[in-house]
């Protein structure tokens, strides 16, 4: 049996990612850690999020939970960032005026709206995309990573988000989606894998790729 934590800062419902995680692993141990010590011996670390890039930050830092993720990383971990854990992880943010996030990807997040504003209007009935992105989306795989072990190219995932990464020039790119522009629909290096979209919201292809998060050695 290992032991999987998911990083409990105060942001968002995580009792579906939990639930998501004991389907797909029915023998592990799934423990909501709101503080370093309840991570301790942990096979695995989960970081989700909802909400606004200040507060996820403030949270995040002010629970101890930026070294441990760091400590994580160094020893191979496998770590897997969930919508704002994902963004958390990139260098700087232009929510809330802007803040910066961990910085382990260099990788910027940055606002839909204005670019999407830019636009001509879209869709079936000719009207502009809309802010936040919510709803099913094709993922399109750019890294033969393990996680994405049974799913098929270009496979729908559930999103909501008002601020995305660049796809373009992205070094880490596991995944690409189009919204007006191209994002970043997952990011991986070595033993770190996130996704913008919400795996435990997105039915058979998402327990999917939990369920490989279960199995990886944090190799890619």
């Amino acid at each position: 049996m290992q032991k999987i934590a998911v990083l409990d800062y105060g942001m968002g419902n995580l009792h579906s990612v939990a639930s998501a995680l004991q389907k797909v692993a029915s023998g592990d141990e799934v423990v909501l850690a709101s503080e370093p010590a309840q991570a301790e011996g942990a096979d695995r670390l989960l970081v989700p999020g909802v909400g606004a890039i200040r507060d996820c930050m403030a949270g995040f830092t002010d629970a101890g939970f930026a070294p441990l993720l760091k400590d994580a990383i160094d020893s191979g971990l496998p770590v897997l960032g969930i919508c704002v854990g994902m963004q958390i992880m990139m260098r700087h943010s232009e929510e809330n005026n802007g803040v910066d996030c961990l910085g382990i990807f260099p990788e910027p997040v940055k606002f839909f709206g204005n670019d999407l504003m830019e636009k001509e209007p879209v869709g079936a009935r000719g009207s502009r995309l809309k802010v936040p992105h919510m709803g099913w989306n094709q993922v399109w795989q750019k890294q033969d990573h393990p996680l994405w072990n049974g799913i098929g190219d270009g496979s729908r995932f559930y999103f909501v988000h008002s601020f995305y990464v660049p796809a373009e020039n992205n070094p880490d790119l596991a995944g690409q989606s189009e919204y007006g522009v191209s994002l970043a629909a997952a990011v991986a290096r070595s033993n770190i894998f996130a996704t913008q979209f919400h795996p435990e919201k997105s039915a058979d292809n998402g327990l999917q790729l939990l369920k490989n998060f279960t199995g990886w050695d944090g190799k890619a």
